[in-house]
């Protein structure tokens, strides 16, 4: 089986190679992104393997399809990037990762959360530059805060362990309870009233029609004065420019996001000798309250290994015939 592997940074083919060393399967890593464009590199090739700012639309799934590409492997959980329909139609299957490390995104929201409060950055680059005054580093303590908790799938269950731990109230939305929460004293309660007692709110869930936008300027207008929103998720799960102007208003007293609207323009790219042309990312950037981190909530050694290891499985249940346990359509 020849595989074409797109999106890809010396650290993914290291993992492929780490967990295929019987020659299996034939690699081909491309560190050019997959579109309409580049879909044409799939000639020759069985399965391509799509990464979460690939662009699998209509028009690139068309390109594979004439290219018989059979299975579209994602390596990873989310899947509003790939038209499901147009695969469908074109027989190809799709596979993901649903799950890989929840505690990777989980601890991940906690150190945006922590480093936001306590400014430990900015201490840091203070004291590495001499200075070692405690003017503007004041936090506060997170024990007895309200932490609102939208969406409790795996990541959103391991979110508020650690919560918990630092002596929070939990408040919960979703479309179904986790009990596990409930019997540990998580509350859950309609998204508008977790977004009116919450001091922190942190998004945990998938990125649909239902969920585009949750933060916005009327959901804002619910929270109180200086929340802290936290965003692991999805990027488009805030609408960037109700969040600045949150942020202009100080109805948003801190924001920490490992994701971003138009992230596929930036993020896992080195853009530091560039004119970055995204007004919206430089103004929030231009904020000395907001964090920003470039999708590297999953980057760890252990979620590494699942997504390779799981992935791998996909398409060798997919070449045996075997069924697709983690199959989209």
């Amino acid at each position: 089986m020849k595989i074409a592997v797109f999106s890809t940074k010396p650290y993914d083919q290291e993992y492929f190679e780490k967990y295929s060393s019987n020659n299996e399967y034939t690699f081909a890593f491309f560190e050019t992104a997959l579109n309409k464009t580049t879909a044409n590199l799939s000639a020759g090739f069985d399965i391509i393997c799509a990464f979460v700012n690939d662009k699998v639309d209509k028009d690139t799934i068309e390109v594979l399809a004439k290219n018989g590409i059979r299975l579209i492997a994602m390596r990873c959980a989310g899947f509003n990037n790939v038209d499901i329909q147009s695969a469908k139609e074109h027989q190809i299957k799709v596979v993901r990762v649903p799950a890989y490390s929840p505690e990777a995104v989980a601890e991940h929201s906690v150190a945006l959360i922590m480093t936001l409060n306590r400014k430990t950055h900015k201490a840091y680059n203070r004291v590495r530059e001499g200075n070692f005054s405690l003017k503007n580093l004041i936090g506060f303590n997170l024990h007895g805060k309200v932490v609102g908790v939208i969406g409790t799938g795996q990541i959103g269950i391991a979110f508020c362990k650690i919560m918990k731990g630092f002596g929070c109230r939990l408040l919960a939305y979703d479309i179904a309870k986790a009990e596990a929460l409930v019997e540990m004293g998580v509350e859950y309660l309609p998204m508008e009233e977790v977004f009116q007692q919450a001091d922190i709110i942190s998004l945990h869930c998938p990125l649909n029609q239902s969920t585009k936008h949750m933060v916005n300027k009327a959901s804002l207008e619910q929270m109180k004065a200086g929340v802290m929103i936290i965003n692991t998720s999805r990027g488009a799960l805030i609408n960037t420019a109700d969040a600045i102007e949150g942020l202009t208003q100080k109805k948003i007293g801190y924001l920490g996001i490992d994701v971003y609207e138009q992230e596929e323009n930036l993020f896992f790219e080195d853009l530091s000798e560039s004119i970055i042309e995204d007004d919206d990312i430089l103004r929030l950037n231009s904020f000395p309250n907001v964090l920003i981190t470039s999708h590297q909530a999953y980057f760890t050694k252990e979620a590494m290994d699942q997504i390779t290891v799981i992935t791998l499985n996909n398409i060798h249940a997919f070449e045996n015939n075997e069924p697709l346990a983690n199959e989209i359509i």
